[in-house]
């Protein structure tokens, strides 16, 4: 870590396609310190924050997440997590931070069966987080959706928990910021896209910032989740 750079770890698993994006966008476009992580060593480098990336680890054999849960550097994942670690979950990572027992519920099959590529929109739902203290309430965000296994569920006794602690940050919508169905891509519960934990450390979201931090791209609204990370160090190291 620098003295005014948070230090990004990219997780590696064999199977991941969004790593390059992810180190892409904290590297080059945040000018934050970044560095791959393989998944096979036990050791965060001296990560501020870890990011598990999209994509197919071990080719999504046996259910999403499910194996790369057990490589090796998981148990420092998740450690550094319990001690209060940052760590982002995006799409493939979200299924892994489930799978981990970090984040509540499982990512299920797309509603539709299908796999689903495109942009999408989603509303936040608080500013009090470190993922979202750089937005406000009813912001809507323009992100890139690209997976099968999306559709977040949980029991219901475990999604009031969450909905009633603010752990919800996300939520696919409508241009309009209003929850449809018709705006949901995957069939999530409540039209959730994004939690946390309910410590505010970890965070898991299917649509993916990174691919959204340039307007090259379509939409930059992802950067502003990054800024959100950023700004949050700063205040605690200040």
């Amino acid at each position: 870590m620098s003295a005014s750079k948070l230090k990004f770890g990219i997780v590696v698993f064999p199977g991941s396609n969004c790593d390059h994006d992810a180190y892409h966008a904290a590297k080059h476009v945040m000018n934050q310190d970044a560095e791959f992580l393989w998944h096979k060593e036990p050791d965060l480098k001296h990560s501020d924050v870890i990011i598990l990336p999209g994509g197919f680890s071990y080719g999504d054999y046996l259910r999403t997440g499910a194996i790369a849960r057990f490589s090796p550097i998981m148990n420092e994942v998740i450690t550094f997590a319990n001690n209060g670690g940052i760590v982002v979950g995006i799409c493939n990572g979200f299924q892994i931070l489930c799978e981990s027992g970090l984040l509540p519920g499982v990512l299920l099959r797309n509603r539709s069966l299908l796999f689903s590529s495109k942009h999408v929109n989603i509303r936040v739902e608080h500013s009090e987080s470190r993922f979202t203290n750089d937005l406000t309430a009813g912001d809507i965000l323009s992100t890139p959706i690209a997976h099968g296994e999306g559709n977040y569920f949980a029991e219901q006794e475990t999604i009031n928990a969450i909905e009633e602690n603010g752990q919800v940050l996300f939520r696919y919508c409508d241009e309009f910021g209003e929850v449809t169905d018709g705006s949901n891509p995957n069939g999530s519960i409540n039209n959730i896209a994004g939690i946390m934990n309910k410590n505010g450390n970890v965070m898991g979201m299917m649509p993916h910032p990174e691919r959204a931090c340039e307007t090259q791209l379509g939409s930059a609204d992802g950067k502003r989740i990054f800024e959100s990370l950023i700004k949050s160090f700063i205040l605690q190291t200040n």
